[in-house]
């Protein structure tokens, strides 16, 4: 058991926060971005669409859509990301993952794979 974990937080999997549990292993960030997404290895109608970031952590990305998505789909996220390379270069965030939990206007997708691509910085966030 950590050192800084009580016997009843390393019960419930968790660490507290203000009074809450929180489960999650990875810091959440609220980072507002441009984000487009598509489902992968779909049968149907292929669904994509584009929204918004709510917030990020270096194991998921929880954000806006147009539709519900799915859980356990494989989807590619592109992300306009907020810092530039070397100050000037413009980049982009491309992550396949799983959606793991939806409703009618949100997604929140585990991060499997993820590399950063550069950008033009006219483009908007476009799935390669």
């Amino acid at each position: 058991m950590s050192r800084n974990m009580t016997a009843e937080q390393n019960k419930s999997g968790g660490r507290s926060f203000g009074g809450t549990v929180e489960r999650r292993g990875n810091s959440r960030f609220p980072v507002k971005e441009d984000v487009r997404y598509r489902v992968l290895q779909s049968k149907a109608v292929q669904v994509s669409g584009s929204g918004k970031t709510l917030d990020m952590s270096s194991g998921g990305i929880l954000f806006t859509t147009s539709e519900r998505l799915q859980p356990g789909r494989l989807v590619e996220i592109a992300v306009n990301w907020p810092a530039r390379l070397h100050g000037t270069c413009a980049l982009q965030l491309v992550a396949t993952g799983r959606v793991v939990r939806s409703d009618n206007d949100t997604a929140a997708v585990r991060i499997e794979r993820y590399e950063f691509r550069t950008r033009s910085s006219s483009a908007v966030a476009a799935v390669v």
